[in-house]
């Protein structure tokens, strides 16, 4: 085993710890417990078998039930990841009665007021234990790994199974609560209040664990020392929609020499990830909603890079042409969170463009051909700023993140074509190491 491997396994057995912890905590505010524990807590409460002995029964049923979800080929791929479940599963349990039975023996509040912060400080530490098993990447829990088996068998978006798993859960909860204890017992607000609020703390803390990633990743595949080893200058364009980041593309283009890729990135990424084009036209660099997108997926085991979600594989697929273009030739590149992906190579100019709304709404009618009386709804829809923030966990449009912030509204493209030209020849001049 890799040094690299035993790592990431070490930071994996600590998040399961963590997570332990969590449910410990927030079983103990009883105001319920999180939707993936409400089965095994309810069935503790009128037998014999602890929280912790009933999730490792309940984890082992799903890992008997997978095999048939699967195909031969899939859990011959799989199959290390598939066996890690049954150790996962035993430890998991222990961990839990350790937590609730050794460490936290002593919290039983009584007041509501201590029950709620109790439940808060558990789905803090839930979030936090999610996020960490995330970086770790390196095996998934029963239940995570049930409601892949599942998604990936029936051609459906990972947070909506997972949704759907977690809901399902809770109402056998309630129904073996009803049956056996004659009420709905061990399902409260507490279960509810998790459900809604871990997703989105996952989403805050998981940029806290990038100091690891030297740790856990072997140094002959770190992505940031390869485009650091380049001496391709790239620029990188945000924008506000309407303020004109593709004309200036194109401008610049024209101007360095060099190729614009933006409307090509529909057809690479395409046929990078399968998906059909249409389909990245209609949602690309689009999320509905922040905090849905959030609950639906933040609190979820699985990184980016083995999503089953197609916002998440887009995002990914782009990623990754956004990187081989900068080891492969200097370049425009428009949005896609380019600033972001070439955070750590030194010779990517980083634009911002953005434009009052009056200037915006003339460029869309006059450059864009959209009627006037839908051009503030167009500019309103779409929505870089969810997608960038969520991808990133930087906030949209802050100067600190960019060599130039320019207001295309009240200065001319040319001029703005010029003042990128300049910082544009300079970086090229600078040797990669700067």
């Amino acid at each position: 085993m890799s040094k690299i491997l035993l790592r990431r396994y070490l930071l994996f057995c600590v998040s399961l710890f963590v997570n332990a912890l969590s449910i410990a905590f927030i079983t103990k505010a009883a105001l319920g417990t999180s939707p993936i524990t409400s089965v095994t807590y309810v069935l503790s409460m009128f037998t014999p078998f602890t929280i912790g002995q009933w999730t490792i029964m309940l984890n082992l049923l799903f890992v008997i039930v997978e095999p048939f979800l699967m195909t031969r080929k899939d859990l011959k791929s799989d199959l290390r990841m598939y066996l890690l479940q049954i150790p996962i599963s035993f430890c998991f349990g222990m961990f839990i009665d350790l937590c609730m039975h050794c460490i936290l023996y002593w919290l039983n509040p009584t007041e509501y007021l201590h029950m709620i912060v109790a439940l808060l400080i558990g789905c803090v530490i839930l979030a936090v234990g999610i996020a960490l098993e995330v970086k770790a990447n390196a095996a998934m829990m029963a239940g995570e790994y049930f409601v892949k088996v599942i998604t990936k068998r029936f051609h459906g978006e990972f947070g909506y199974v997972k949704l759907g798993f977690d809901v399902t859960l809770v109402a056998i909860a309630c129904l073996l609560s009803l049956i056996f204890m004659s009420g709905i017992y061990g399902v409260r607000e507490g279960t509810v209040v998790a459900a809604l609020i871990v997703g989105p703390i996952v989403h805050f803390v998981s940029p806290y664990y990038n100091f690891l990633d030297k740790w856990i990743t072997d140094p002959s595949l770190r992505q940031d020392i390869a485009l650091q080893q380049n001496q391709h200058t790239i620029i990188t364009i945000a924008r506000e929609y309407g303020s004109g980041g593709h004309l200036l593309g194109e401008m610049l283009s024209k101007e360095l020499g060099i190729k614009l890729y933006d409307k090509e990135f529909i057809r690479m990424a395409a046929q990078r990830s399968g998906m059909d084009e249409q389909y990245i036209v209609r949602n690309e660099q689009s999320i509905p909603s922040f905090w849905l997108k959030c609950i639906l997926s933040k609190n979820s085991e699985q990184p980016l890079e083995s999503s089953l979600s197609s916002d998440d594989v887009l995002f990914v697929s782009e990623s990754k042409i956004i990187q081989e273009l900068a080891a492969r030739e200097s370049c425009i590149i428009v949005g896609r969170c380019a600033d972001f992906i070439l955070k750590d190579y030194p010779r990517a100019v980083k634009v911002f463009c953005y434009s009052d709304l009056q200037h915006a709404l003339t460029r869309c009618v006059q450059e864009y051909g959209i009627p006037r009386q839908n051009a503030e709804t167009e500019i309103r829809r779409i929505n870089r700023i969810h997608h960038y923030e969520y991808y990133t966990g930087r906030k949209w449009g802050e100067p600190h993140h960019y060599n130039l912030m320019l207001n295309t509204g009240t200065i001319g493209l040319q001029t703005v074509c010029q003042l990128i030209k300049g910082v544009y020849q300079q970086y090229s001049l600078q040797p990669a190491s700067k």
